[in-house]
């Protein structure tokens, strides 16, 4: 009951007018961004960095929420009529919603995605309306030796839940760790890694890395695959509106989606693929209609929807309360506070009240403006699933450099976009996560300095980091997080048969 009275002070900030007008434009982009398919909530969020710098910090972060809900809304539009997920986590919608569409049912598989969504985004924004300052309480307890472990935990998982294994993981993290050295040394005044380059001494610009990674770099490797296979775009045939047998069918997948994806998306290694996956697994087993699984459930479509919009406000508890993010989107928001000298944690929830707690009310507001934006605007999503690919992404790169130079105009912060932006190509080529690095360059700095403060309290002695149970607990956590898949890859391979070889 004690978050009741700071979550009406943030619903006063958040339906002040120009707030408002932030939370539409980013539902609004997040929607699109969303629909369109390799255009994801990160990569807007990127773009707009440099845009919103001078921008009030409360309005700009209202707009990144509500284009990171938007996105989850989105991406099923392209997942159904397209058979093509605008974000990874609407995957398997993909699966029973297309095949929907194709019977001539797409209207109610788009009405269940969207009103599930808004079910799943209602409840688990209030679930982390009420769970987070429980959590801001544990992290005051935090002394610099568990922040440090709580940093390294941040690491592990980032290279566990990016990429296709650990070690692509952990190596796009060593990037964004190097490129987080760059600069001058607060404790010694020394400089480090700038090579004799003056305008390095301030270290790498978070705006500019994120901008050039995430768009420049998707810009260039959508531009190297050249043309595509033609897209066949499903139309909406017949009514939007469900009917009460489909209504019967969705409302409890619903809610078992939420309570699957509000959970494991504030889990350090959670993510939204992973309550979407169990989601879509478990109403197969529940459903009395077996049967249609594979030719076009509805249970298959509302159970990951509602998963998948529960785990981007279960992603916002570690974001606010720990500093930790756990998505690639998340890792761009902290990179959206940081930009306005803001470190997310327990103490932002004392320093910054009105700050957090707006951006916490504005996301049920932007939950309200999404139901009314999806449904009766459908037909504008679809048409811009048409965007010629040249167009859009020539757009992004154009608005990509404008911006940055818009930032901070200088001949220097250009050629490092240029030299980011293709370092974030090979990157996109060769399988490497990019959201890895961003994480690295932002918590790097951050997670030496409380190692180096754990070490001077303790006069050098490194027994003092783990000297507190509660630092043991998250290291303990972090070698589950790297062992658990290993282990499990293992198994997988002793149950395996052998097959016998060819006579």
């Amino acid at each position: 009951m004690d978050s009741l009275e700071p979550l009406m002070q943030g619903l006063l900030v958040a339906l002040q007018p120009i707030n408002l007008l932030y939370a539409l434009i980013g539902v609004t982009l997040g929607t699109a961004v969303g629909v369109l398919p390799g255009i994801g909530p990160a990569l807007t969020v990127a773009l707009l960095l440099p845009v919103t710098f001078k921008l009030d910090p409360a309005g700009s972060l209202i707009m990144f929420a509500g284009i990171y809900y938007g996105g989850m809304y989105g991406g099923s539009t392209s997942s159904i009529l397209l058979n093509t997920p605008g974000e990874s986590a609407s995957m398997i919608t993909a699966l029973e919603g297309n095949r929907m569409a194709r019977a001539g049912r797409g209207g109610p598989a788009l009405a269940t995605a969207a009103i599930g969504s808004f079910v799943a985004g209602l409840i688990a924004t209030l679930a982390l309306a009420f769970l987070a300052p429980l959590v801001v309480d544990i992290a005051l307890s935090f002394g610099p030796a568990e922040y440090f472990a709580l940093m390294v935990l941040a690491f592990t998982t980032v290279s566990s839940a990016f990429g296709s294994s650990a070690l692509r993981g952990l190596s796009s993290l060593f990037v964004g760790l190097s490129l987080g050295l760059i600069g001058i040394d607060l404790q010694t005044g020394q400089s480090r890694l700038a090579f004799g380059v003056p305008d390095l001494l301030d270290g790498v610009e978070v705006t500019t890395a994120a901008v050039a990674m995430f768009a420049l770099g998707e810009t260039l490797y959508i531009a190297a695959m050249g043309s595509r296979m033609s897209e066949t775009i499903e139309p909406v045939r017949g009514s939007l509106w469900m009917t009460r047998l489909d209504w019967a069918r969705s409302w409890k997948p619903w809610l078992r989606g939420t309570l699957l994806g509000f959970p494991i998306g504030a889990l350090p290694a959670g993510g939204a693929e992973i309550p979407t996956f169990l989601s879509y697994s478990m109403e197969k087993q529940l459903s009395k209609h077996k049967e249609e699984f594979g030719k076009g459930a509805i249970e298959g479509v509302a159970g990951p929807e509602a998963a998948n919009n529960a785990s981007a406000a279960g992603t916002l508890v570690p974001l606010l309360t720990l500093g930790l993010p756990t998505s690639a989107t998340a890792a761009m928001m902290l990179a959206g506070f940081q930009q306005y000298g803001l470190n997310p944690g327990p103490l932002l929830f004392t320093t910054n009240p009105d700050l957090v707690w707006g951006l916490v009310a504005s996301l049920f507001i932007a939950n309200a403006m999404l139901l009314v934006l999806n449904l009766p605007l459908i037909g504008l999503w679809v048409r811009l699933l048409a965007i010629p690919r040249p167009w859009l992404y020539g757009g992004i790169l154009v608005f990509a450099t404008l911006g940055t130079l818009g930032a901070n105009p200088s001949q220097f912060e250009l050629g490092m976009l240029l030299v980011l932006g293709f370092l974030g190509f090979l990157m996109r080529h060769f399988d490497y996560p990019i959201a890895p690095v961003i994480i690295g360059l932002i918590l790097g700095p951050l997670a030496e300095q409380q190692l180096r403060r754990a070490l001077s309290i303790s006069q050098g002695d490194p027994a003092a980091l783990v000297e507190s149970g509660l630092a043991i607990g998250i290291y303990v956590v972090c070698a589950i997080v790297l062992l658990l898949p290993l282990a499990l890859r293992v198994l997988v391979k002793r149950k395996t048969p052998v097959s016998p070889p060819a006579q």
